[in-house]
Order: structure tokens, then sequence, then C-alpha cells
């Protein structure tokens, strides 16, 4: 179990320069940004590759949903990212193959989102298949749209299967619910907030987060 003040944070659904600039002064952990075109906060309707692979930052993350591998490829080197975050369907094969061509020095974040249908059993199946492929595993609330719920999954589940890999904690979670997540018994590595600490889909509250940071 990891203490406290050890919680790491990722902010994601990034689309403003001035804005990720403020964050990476705030040390945060991990800048999120999403390589999903259906997403409202698809970053290359704001950004170019360019502009990413220029911010000085060494946790740059790259959210893709069922995207081939060439693509992937592409912008990691192109926006120069740190990590994949794997928030679709992705299967054994795919990340297999995926982790062969990608440069090492990438690491892959997978996503397994939860929902009412959620098995455990499947879970621990699927987990084991891929554990020498990826760096940490991501439990996000299911739904059609891929995340960006604003919804919460429940958290108990997380105290009833083995997690592998440190995890990522991520769907709906907002300022209060830092209390909850001192008090889960299988601590995150970290915290992945989004669509609860924005003015708009894209737009952070900066405000928001500053006070996560003094809670945590």
């Amino acid at each position: 179990m990891r203490t406290e003040h050890n919680l790491k944070l990722k902010v994601c659904g990034l689309t403003v320069a001035e804005q990720i600039q403020e964050l990476i002064a705030l040390k945060t952990d991990f800048i999120g940004f999403i390589f999903y075109e259906k997403s409202p906060r698809f970053v290359l309707s704001h950004l170019n590759l360019d502009d990413i692979s220029k911010f000085d930052h060494r946790g740059k993350v790259g959210v893709f949903v069922n995207e081939s591998i060439n693509k992937i490829i592409e912008i990691a080197e192109k926006a120069n990212l740190h990590f994949i975050q794997l928030h679709g369907n992705e299967n054994v094969d795919f990340i297999s193959e995926l982790r062969k061509k990608l440069n090492p020095e990438i690491g892959i974040i997978k996503v397994f989102r939860i929902g009412e249908n959620f098995n455990v059993e499947e879970f621990h199946t699927s987990a084991q298949s891929i554990l020498h492929n990826i760096s940490y595993i991501l439990f996000d609330t299911n739904s059609t749209s891929f995340g960006g719920t604003g919804k919460q999954f429940d958290w108990n589940l997380l105290n009833e299967i083995e997690i592998p890999l440190p995890y990522f904690l991520s769907g709906g979670i907002s300022e209060d619910h830092i209390d909850h997540v001192k008090a889960l018994e299988k601590q995150p590595f970290a915290l992945d907030i989004n669509s609860k600490f924005e003015i708009e889909a894209g737009i952070k509250d900066l405000e928001k987060i500053k006070r996560v940071y003094e809670k945590l």
C-alpha cells in the first residue's frame, strides 16, 4: 500500500497551451492528451503534434481508442510522448504487437472500464495476459463514449480483485472524493482527473486542481 503523500496526479483532456504550462509549473505528474476524434477534448482540434512535443515534461500521456498501431507510433514519436494509454477494446495480440514496435522507453497504460457487468475472472485473465507488456493499469467508468462521463464506478470492486500493477483511478473524480480515495484498501498509484475539473470541455478549472494538491 502506498502512503498518502506518494499519490500522483494526472490531468487529462488538455487542450490549452497556457494551462498546460501552468500545470507543468505545478509539477503535475502526468498530463494527458486525447487523440480520439470523437472526444470533445480531441487535442488536435487545438494543438498540433509539434506543439505537444515542445512541452517540457516527462509525463506526457497520449490517449488512444481503437487506433491503428502505426498511427499510435507516428503520433508518439512526433509528439514526444512518454506513455500510451489504450482506452478502447485493444486485445492481447494488439498490445503485444504495439509493445514490439513502440520505442521501449515509452510505457503503456491499459484501461479497464468497470460497469454493471464487470467480470472479475475475465479481468484477472486479461490482466495476466498483458502484464509483461504494460507499465500501469487504469480503472475508469464504462461508457459507450470511452470515458469523460463524469460518473464514478463502485470503488468497492477494487477491494475484490487482484491488481497486479500500480493503477490509475479515473471516472468522475471530484474534490469531494479525495478523502474516499485515501480510505481505499488498495491505494492507487495516481488519480486521473478530467471532466469534474473543467469550465467546459478541454478548459480546466486550475483553482480546483490547486485545491486537490492541497488535499493530497
